[in-house]
């Protein structure tokens, strides 16, 4: 299990010149555009604050523009930022010296792209065993690490095909097989699933969910979709123009939009597919009625078909020891849908 954490704190990137000039103009409130338009400066984030724990997956969504593959870029310091902090596990990423960084790069990170970015010279096993080449791990060791993750992405029979051979899907695959591969306790995935036809994406997404369940990665994912965002994300981040609108779980999102922009987005979404029980339920009433009961996390469109299939207008739900922590009713239920 990963015990790596992530912090970022009162992060700015601003793009031009002389772009620590205006952080403080920006931490007054000096907007985006004003800086664009009459300092000829693009302010990229503006103060960023998240929290992402150990072994979760953290989604930051947004726009095209919002800044979401900026932020990413920080964590490893692909990009460099105007001012802030990020700290993995109390170390400051802005402070490490080059081999420091290097070796984080190496050891600590990996990083799964939006067009796969897999080397089309190299096979299939060549190109997941790639990041342990470059430790200089042991040929045989190397390959016998790729070729644990070359099955466990569901790629056994393919590992001496060459990118140009196999699907979308499948280069997808390889480049999930590579990052895991290096063992690392973070991997940031930048709109990873974006170029991926819808049937394959959600494969892909399964696929991510159930070897999380085992790996418990700390997982920074890129998206501008948000029913990719509440299947897969502990915690959301939604990113405008750089700054953050709302933060907070799925149920947060769907149930306590921030602002009339969140609500846009929220509003064609399939709310009984993401919205647990535990949101909507009374914990005031928790004896054990007639009805079904329901485990803790039972989203609300299972929650419908079980007490309409058993008839019943209300529901006990109860926690992973069988406890019950309070009731849930079909009106509640269809009020929150």
């Amino acid at each position: 299990m990963s015990e790596t954490s992530i912090e970022i704190r009162e992060l700015f990137k601003i793009f031009g010149p002389n772009p620590k000039t205006w952080v403080d103009a920006v931490k007054s409130g000096m907007t985006k555009a004003e800086l664009g338009e009459k300092h000829g400066h693009i302010l990229g984030l503006n103060n960023i604050n998240i929290s992402m724990p150990a072994g979760k997956i953290q989604v930051i969504m947004g726009l095209s523009g919002s800044g979401k593959s900026t932020l990413i870029r920080h964590i490893n310091r692909l990009i460099e930022p105007t001012s802030g902090a990020i700290e993995i596990d109390g170390k400051n990423v802005l402070e490490m010296s080059e081999a420091d960084l290097r070796a984080f790069r190496r050891r600590g990170t990996a990083m799964v792209f939006q067009r796969f970015a897999l080397l089309p010279h190299r096979t299939v096993l060549d190109n997941v065993t790639f990041g342990l080449e470059v430790r200089g791990i042991d040929a045989a060791k190397a390959r016998e690490t790729g070729m644990g993750w070359i099955e466990r992405v569901g790629l056994k029979g393919f590992e001496t095909r060459y990118p140009n051979e196999l699907s979308g899907g499948m280069q997808q695959r390889v480049g999930l097989a590579r990052a895991l591969s290096n063992d690392t306790s973070i991997l940031l995935m930048d709109e990873a699933y974006s170029a991926l036809d819808p049937l394959i994406r959600t494969d892909m997404q399964t696929m991510l969910l159930e070897l999380q369940t085992e790996l418990k990665k700390t997982i920074v994912f890129i998206t501008h979709d948000l029913d990719e965002a509440l299947r897969l994300g502990d915690g959301i981040v939604i990113l405008r123009d750089g700054s953050i609108v709302q933060q907070g779980n799925s149920q947060d999102i769907l149930l306590s939009p921030a602002d009339d922009y969140i609500e846009r987005f929220v509003k064609d979404v399939n709310r009984g597919r993401y919205i647990k029980v535990d949101g909507v339920l009374d914990r005031n009433s928790a004896e054990p009625g007639n009805g079904p009961r329901l485990a803790s996390g039972t989203t609300l469109e299972v929650a419908v078909k079980a007490m309409s299939d058993g008839g019943a207008t209300e529901a006990t739900v109860v926690a992973a020891d069988g406890k019950p922590l309070g009731k849930v009713t079909l009106a509640q239920v269809m009020a929150a849908l």
